[in-house]
């Protein structure tokens, strides 16, 4: 069987026995929802690639240490250690909470998948893309991880509650309040989020 094929678990395993490209695979697998994660709380490009980085030493050396206990949520467990180094560093910064919209130079919602629109369209896109980013990161601190784990790491409720140690129930209602304030603020601002 190759090593594509494997579950999360079974690369874990060979990782540990001594297989080097498992963890790779493991990386590349779930590179782009961790990095996401932590890019769209941090807002920083270089800072985004420092806690992946961080975070990939840390799970290798978990893994190695035995500290972890596979329960089929490896992602979800990889991103509990990328929210921790988050904290840890807006700690260290003393910035908990404070981020500035203007620290990075890529749009992270610009996609070649859509390269095919006219130009016009493009724009209108990046625009909207680029109000909604904004809109998200005026919502309270809990509202805004569940709307990025859930829409943008693609985490059901289930890991959500168990990745912030909040019931189901309470991950639901705190989606549905972010839904309500996100259209509170497109109509306060009077934005347009669609494209004609």
């Amino acid at each position: 069987m190759k090593q594509h094929n494997l579950s999360d678990y079974e690369l874990v395993q060979r990782f540990i026995y001594g297989n080097k490209e498992s963890i790779e695979l493991l990386v590349n697998r779930h590179r782009k929802k961790i990095y996401t994660y932590i890019f769209l709380i941090v807002k920083d490009q270089h800072l985004a690639e420092d806690i992946f980085q961080d975070t990939f030493i840390k799970v290798i050396k978990s893994l190695l240490d035995g500290k972890y206990r596979d329960n089929g949520k490896f992602l979800s467990w990889v991103l509990r250690i990328a929210h921790n180094l988050i904290i840890d560093h807006f700690r260290k910064e003393k910035q908990l909470n404070t981020y500035s919209n203007d620290d990075y130079e890529s749009d992270l919602f610009n996609s070649r998948k859509f390269s095919d629109k006219n130009i016009e369209d493009e724009i209108i896109y990046d625009q909207i893309t680029n109000d909604v980013k904004n809109l998200i990161h005026e919502l309270p601190e809990d509202q805004k991880e569940v709307v990025i784990l859930r829409h943008y790491c693609g985490l059901s409720f289930k890991e959500i509650s168990e990745q912030t140690n909040v019931s189901i129930n309470t991950a639901l209602g705190r989606m549905r309040y972010a839904l309500i304030n996100l259209r509170k603020l497109v109509k306060e601002k009077n934005l347009s989020l669609t494209v004609v």
